[in-house]
């Protein structure tokens, strides 16, 4: 699963994530895409459960370009455990995302194989997500 190799601190705030994607909002590399609507904490065993999805579907042709990384430490206490005594051990690693942010790109497979492959992806996430395409996208031109 995705997760960075070392952090500078093993805990972090929560923080708070209001407004739109100011950054990683438009395809950068592929030429379909599925943009993020909803803000909120995607798990490094999610994407890894998209970007399967997508690969079996796709029959590993075409590339894949995952656009978000989980490099916040989500932390929580033991079973049974009293409130106080400090913040509890890290859990695992999370996205934060907000709306506009580009997910996963796609390039190198027909509309439809592409369309359906972001489908089924999207069916793994926890948001709600729109399918887009590149602006300069010409159907007859590609595969």
């Amino acid at each position: 699963m995705l997760q960075p190799k070392k952090t500078k601190f093993r805990r972090q705030q929560k923080g708070r994530m209001k407004g739109y994607a100011q950054r990683g909002n438009q395809l950068a590399f592929g030429s379909f895409g599925i943009k993020c609507m909803q803000t909120k904490w995607i798990t490094g065993r999610q994407i890894e459960a998209a970007r399967i999805a997508v690969t079996r579907y796709m029959q590993r042709q075409g590339q894949i370009w995952i656009r978000i990384f989980p490099d916040k430490p989500i932390t929580k206490k033991p079973a049974e455990v009293r409130m106080g005594k400090g913040k509890g051990s890290p859990e695992g690693f999370v996205a934060p995302v907000t709306p506009g942010r580009i997910i996963i790109e796609v390039e190198g497979v027909p509309f439809d194989v592409a369309k359906e492959a972001l489908r089924l992806a999207a069916q793994k996430l926890p948001v709600t997500t729109k399918f887009v395409v590149r602006r300069d996208y010409d159907a007859t031109q590609n595969v």
